[in-house]
């Protein structure tokens, strides 16, 4: 398989996180309303109002960001899947990448060198060295 349909996103934001941002972001927005209509009359409470509203605001933004960011960096590289191809007669082994279809014991094409009827004997996952020493660990 290629890299380019490997990189998709491996986490979505949860609907409830959203919800309570967009929450926020609705309440920071009611209170920059109420600071507005308040400015003539009570300057002092206008002024608090419109600070929790651009502190709500900026704080919804910034979370929203980060949890892109966040996602986008958590994307998953899925393994190649090899499928190893063995003739029952002479031996030949080949290795190749997984197809759709494959499975163990699965009689294929004729040997190359014999002219027997090649199978399948082993799918698995290539491991690299770092994920062993990680697992190990």
């Amino acid at each position: 398989m290629s890299e380019e349909k490997n990189s998709g996103r491996a986490t979505r934001i949860s609907s409830v996180v959203l919800l309570i941002i967009f929450l926020t972001l609705a309440l920071a927005l009611v209170a920059l309303i109420l600071a507005a209509s308040m400015f003539v009359s009570e300057p002092v409470t206008a002024g608090l109002l419109a600070i929790m509203g651009l502190a709500g605001i900026a704080l919804s933004a910034y979370v929203i960001l980060q949890l892109r960011r966040r996602a986008t960096r958590l994307s998953v590289v899925v393994p190649p899947i090899m499928t190893t191809v063995e003739c029952k007669k002479c031996g030949t082994k080949t290795i190749r990448e997984f197809q759709r279809g494959d499975y163990v014991f699965k009689e294929l094409d004729q040997c190359q060198k014999c002219d027997d009827k090649m199978m399948i004997t082993a799918i698995y996952r290539e491991v690299k060295e770092k994920e062993k020493e990680q697992l190990r660990v």
